[in-house]
């Protein structure tokens, strides 16, 4: 038998799939997954994620039954073994080449850098395809023919060169004849130090992932720009963990809000458009991971922020990792993270900028914590959102910018409806009490008082940041 392989990574569906659709127009397809466990929990990624993963492997398998490609899955320990693992299972198949669609931070670059070598010394094609983003890295520039380092710019330039043909939906394969190779049994799922959050919360594959879109235009869409803010409001659409798998291409979204915005992205419907603009964000920080790579490398995209005076203090970290930081607002976010696997978004930048302005401890802890809770963690948005409100990143919040906890509830959760929900135990408090609990109610409640005062942890924030300039 002569076929072809197709290897899945973070692009777990079959319906518009660039490289699927190229390997079965030369098949009959054989699909592979490979497993690398413990390369990915030394990046960070908890049992949320694996889990999500785990479970849209399974879902992906069923799918591609019905067009009778089985799905090899090979356990690996790093991605060093990627080459060899993948040539072994071209010789076993009769493979004569292979397709992937592309992934661009570091390491992942330099593992299908890897492969495409070792099957070109075998005599044997690859093929990596450009699937994950509307402009492959390196296609957008200014107009000095640098990489992007400030969204604005960018975004303009993403609307004024995207074309029909970007957005088009890759033609899904027809069912190929019965192949004489059996897809493998799934392993069982591994053993994790910390239970995943439950599997109805977050069900896998691209039906949750397509009904999850088609809910939240139907709903949710046109209300997006007014409710997006407000964490007691299901405003958003909760697909991030979708889109970092793939199990929903952001060409399948962008089509629905064309669909629904009269064949318009950039203007029209203010919520449809204010969508768009986070889907393009998205793109941006994984263009910023490849033409950038030091931020793959545990390093600052702003280089004189290194010499930030950072902060160590393990007590600190503990109460804002556990919810009782004595700040309602960022104890509720941080026991939703912990408890359900996700967080508001606009909680998130409540959150990264207390632990990196008022507690002023590096932000590379906050960004490994949110990566091993995260059932939607993925490294290019978490690590472009942390950097962000570290004021170290592309379009950092100017280092004098630190959010108040306690004005941000009462903007975006002002009568204490989130809080009540997270934090139980201000939930009998008067609405407005629940935002900034007196002493008597903190003692009353058992809840702590603040661990940092906020008009004296901004100030020692920026002078911290100030003493870059000065040196």
């Amino acid at each position: 038998m002569t076929c072809v392989l197709m290897w899945f990574r973070s692009d777990l569906r079959v319906h518009d799939n660039t490289a699927l659709a190229a390997a079965a127009r030369q098949g009959p397809v054989v699909a592979v997954f490979l497993r690398c466990l413990p390369q990915w929990q030394g990046y960070g990624h908890g049992a949320n994620k694996l889990d999500f993963w785990g479970r849209g492997v399974s879902a992906l398998r069923k799918e591609l039954a019905g067009l009778n490609i089985p799905l090899l899955h090979r356990d690996i320990e790093t991605y060093d073994q990627a080459p060899a693992t993948l040539l072994a299972i071209a010789r076993e198949t009769g493979a004569k080449g292979l397709h992937f669609n592309g992934e661009y931070p570091l390491d992942e670059q330099r593992r299908d850098r890897a492969v495409a070598t070792a099957f070109a010394r075998a005599g044997l094609a690859t093929e990596a395809h450009h699937d994950a983003t509307a402009f492959a890295p390196g296609e957008l520039l200014t107009g000095k023919g640098d990489n992007f380092r400030v969204f604005t710019p960018f975004a303009k330039a993403w609307h004024r060169q995207l074309s029909a043909n970007r957005l088009a939906l890759r033609e899904p394969p027809r069912p190929q004849s019965p192949p004489a190779i059996d897809s493998d049994p799934l392993p069982p799922s591994p053993h994790y130090e910390e239970d995943p959050v439950s599997t109805d919360d977050w069900p896998a594959g691209t039906e949750p992932a397509a009904d999850r879109l088609e809910r939240f235009l139907r709903f949710r869409g046109r209300h997006y720009a007014q409710q997006r803010d407000f964490p007691a409001i299901h405003g958003t659409s909760e697909l991030s963990p979708y889109l970092a798998l793939g199990m929903i291409s952001h060409r399948q979204c962008l089509q629905a809000v064309l669909g629904e915005n009269h064949g318009r992205l950039a203007e029209g419907d203010l919520g449809l458009v204010t969508w768009v603009n986070e889907l393009v964000w998205r793109e941006f920080y994984q263009h910023v991971a490849a033409g950038f790579p030091r931020v793959c490398q545990h390093r600052a995209f702003q280089r004189h922020t290194e010499a930030v005076a950072w902060r160590n203090d393990d007590v600190g970290f503990r109460a804002w990792c556990e919810g009782r930081t004595g700040y309602p607002i960022v104890d509720a976010a941080m026991r939703q993270l912990v408890q359900t696997g996700w967080m508001h978004n606009r909680l998130r930048m409540i959150t990264a900028m207390f632990l990196s302005k008022h507690l002023l401890i590096d932000w590379r802890h906050g960004e490994a914590f949110f990566l091993q809770h995260l059932v939607d963690g993925e490294f290019c948005a978490n690590n472009g959102g942390w950097q962000w409100a570290a004021s170290t990143g592309t379009d950092a919040a100017p280092y004098f910018r630190v959010f108040n906890p306690t004005t941000q509830s009462s903007r975006f959760d002002p009568e204490g409806a989130f809080i009540a929900k997270f934090v139980p135990e201000l939930a009998n408090l008067p609405p407005k009490a629940r935002l900034a609990p007196s002493p008597a109610q903190r003692h009353q409640t058992r809840y702590p008082p603040p661990i940092v005062d906020h008009k004296a942890a901004r100030l020692r924030a920026i002078d911290a940041f100030k003493a870059l300039k000065t040196d």
